[in-house]
């Protein structure tokens, strides 16, 4: 059972990498602990800003350094991260092209018990429709390091999420490459697919196992990138298997389901079910009472292809 976190990841990557490349920073708001940047900060003090409560300030800081060369590494809590800086997000980083990525971290329902003011489900919608803004989700540690890595090569404004938690793997090691945009097949099938990002990729595979005992040959994607959008991963699919199931810890509204259909209704439309938090404030509890409270849950992935597939009834 994993016990390391992706943020903790994060920065053991960052740590590594800056040994040889300076230009990197590490930014926080008040947020090192949380962030797990503790250790950045004590081994490249010179490497490191702390901006304090400040996530309008943090972004125009990271800009302001991106523009003088650096490669700046902004770890913040996504909820405020992607509300409170937004404008700030929108125009000194995607406007204006600067190299900064933006690390929202406990992203999701990771601070469950916190409510809605803590939670962060509106991020991926208001982050991809910003022009020249990268989106990102990393599905475990494994990916988190290689993606770490891809980033700090990367030129560009991007928006991460991760999680609170340690999270189940998905990938037995870290023995491949992340490519941005570039969709991974985690499992092959012909019945019907689910595409899912992030943290819901166990989750997803975890639904495989369930539907092939049912005799389900079920594809599975871990759409890691949300923009750019792997739409040929997605048409394929489409065309090859007939049916798409899309699950994510986010709103139902303007997220990974919603970038998919768009994709979809415009050029293969088939069957598809969006699986997500609905359009009301999400409730308090702890993150897998949450999803299970909301039907994010292998069981219940089963139900609904099944269902798509007439092999069950409504």
């Amino acid at each position: 059972m994993n016990t390391i976190p992706n943020r903790q990841v994060i920065c053991e990557t960052l740590l590594e990498l800056a040994k040889d490349d300076r230009d990197i920073m590490v930014l926080t708001s008040d947020s090192r602990g949380s962030a797990a940047m503790a250790p950045f900060a004590k081994a490249y003090p010179e490497q490191f800003v702390e901006v304090g409560i400040a996530e309008q300030n943090i972004v125009g800081i990271s800009a302001g350094l991106a523009h003088s060369g650096k490669k700046p590494f902004v770890t913040s809590p996504a909820c405020f991260l992607s509300m409170r800086s937004i404008e700030q997000i929108k125009v000194d980083v995607a406007y204006s092209g600067t190299n900064v990525k933006l690390v929202g971290i406990s992203g999701g329902i990771s601070y469950g018990a916190l409510g809605m003011s803590h939670h962060s489900v509106q991020d991926l919608a208001v982050a991809r429709a910003i022009p020249g803004l990268a989106v990102m989700m990393p599905a475990d540690r494994h990916e988190t390091k290689r993606m770490t890595e891809a980033l700090v090569m990367h030129d560009g404004g991007v928006y991460v999420r991760i999680g609170r938690n340690a999270v189940e793997d998905v990938y037995e090691t870290d023995d491949f490459e992340f490519v941005i945009g570039k969709a991974v097949m985690m499992r092959d099938g012909s019945d019907l697919t689910i595409i899912a990002a992030g943290e819901t990729v166990r989750i997803a595979l975890d639904a495989h196992e369930a539907l092939k005992e049912a005799g389900v040959s079920c594809r599975v994607i871990n759409m890691h990138t949300i923009k750019p959008l792997d739409e040929e991963a997605i048409l394929s699919a489409a065309r090859e298997t007939g049916h798409l199931i899309t699950v994510e810890e986010h709103s139902v509204l303007g997220g990974l389901g919603a970038a998919v259909a768009e994709v979809v209704v415009q050029n293969k439309p088939v069957p598809m079910r969006i699986l997500g938090i609905p359009d009301e404030p999400a409730i308090a509890g702890k993150t897998a009472e949450v999803f299970r409270h909301y039907g994010l849950t292998a069981d219940r992935i089963k139900q609904i292809a099944l269902e798509m597939l007439g092999r069950q009834k409504r």
